[in-house]
């Protein structure tokens, strides 16, 4: 247990990260979190208040919901988009206050492939049918998340190629957009992963088959974005580390994926898990992704982010301290309390700079 007179330990957590040439003011980052919340894509004042009430509660980075590059890629209807001006043009007043307020903005770039028509959540997120407003959904190979969901129809080989533009146009319009770090969106069974996991990847082409085809999509969308992405901003990308399957995409085959990704220019890797099949058995607890982080950042030499039931600032620092990450990725805990850094600040001892209108309120 850390104790508060272990300032220089207890101060690790608000220590500033450098990535490129961005200085992020802690290692405190907001995790993508959809909201479900948008027409046509475009985000509004709803995006605006949540976005920007973390950066107001002393984030390092704050990152928006996983965002389509194209209108087929959402995972609802109700998705952030970023495939127009008109979503580029509503973003910029959502980044520079964020950025106002002393946070980096970031946006996850994304393609929900065979999990894309979906209702929203409070709806019980089922499959939404064509007529209803829902589309055809795509994948590396034809076969459903789950009984109830419509077959994806396989992407072609032009399609695919069509695809990795889409990611880069994307991008360029975030850095437009005010943005300042890009996450792409390779975990949690989306249309990246599947393509990463032999469980969803069945193609007898060269996109499919033993690990090095099976990475070469993610690994071109990763390259096309770096190449018009600037080399003063961070490039990030999060990937389940393990399908928790049998036979599936693992530990191993993430650590190699990311050695790969260093050496393209990938920044960062956010450790996440799970979401390929919905009856995977995980052992969901407190900190139970850290060890993942803690193995790329070990094995494929590359920071990381720990993700995954970080609740607590003696938990976060120690994450730290022990060098399982280079930082922290907070979700539902950000949702509870969007002030958790200032209050994390006050337990683990460290001094940091509030927002001066909420000075009367500080300990």
């Amino acid at each position: 247990m850390i104790k508060k007179e272990e300032t220089k330990m207890a101060r690790k957590l608000f220590t500033p990260l450098h990535l490129c040439g961005v200085e992020f003011r802690n290692r405190i980052f907001v995790s993508p979190m959809c909201q479900y919340s948008c027409t046509a894509g475009v985000p509004n004042d709803w995006h605006l208040v949540h976005l920007g009430s973390r950066a107001v509660g002393g984030a390092g980075l704050v990152l928006t919901e996983a965002t389509a590059v194209i209108p087929e890629g959402r995972i609802s209807p109700s998705d952030t988009g970023l495939w127009n001006d008109t979503q580029v043009n509503a973003f910029k007043r959502i980044t520079a206050f964020i950025e106002s307020q002393g946070a980096v903005p970031g946006i996850q770039l994304a393609h929900a492939g065979r999990k894309a028509s979906t209702a929203v959540p409070w709806k019980d997120r089922h499959p939404v049918a064509i007529r209803d407003g829902g589309w055809q959904t795509v994948a590396p190979s034809a076969i459903p998340f789950e009984a109830e969901y419509p077959v994806p129809r396989e992407l072609s080989a032009q399609e695919i190629e069509q695809l990795i533009k889409q990611f880069a146009e994307a991008a360029k319009r975030a850095l437009r957009a005010g943005f300042k770090v890009v996450e792409v969106h390779m975990a949690h069974g989306y249309l990246l992963h599947e393509f990463l996991s032999p469980i969803t990847n069945h193609r007898q082409d060269e996109f499919g088959g033993g690990f090095e085809n099976r990475t070469k999509v993610p690994l071109k969308v990763a390259e096309a974005v770096r190449k018009v992405w600037p080399e003063s901003l961070p490039l990030f990308v999060r990937i389940s580390s393990t399908d928790w399957v049998d036979e599936g995409w693992d530990l191993p085959q993430s650590i190699a994926f990311s050695r790969y990704l260093h050496d393209m220019g990938v920044d960062l890797i956010d450790c996440s898990s799970g979401g390929l099949v919905p009856d995977a058995q995980i052992p969901v607890g407190s900190g139970y992704q850290v060890p993942f982080s803690a193995a790329i950042r070990r094995e494929g030499g590359i920071p990381t982010a720990a993700v995954g039931l970080v609740v607590n600032a003696q938990q976060a620092e120690q994450i730290l301290v022990c060098e399982e990450a280079d930082a922290v990725v907070l979700a539902r805990a950000m949702l509870r309390d969007p002030y958790w850094p200032l209050h994390a600040a006050h337990e683990l001892g460290a001094d940091i700079q509030w927002p001066v209108q909420y000075l009367r309120a500080k300990p």
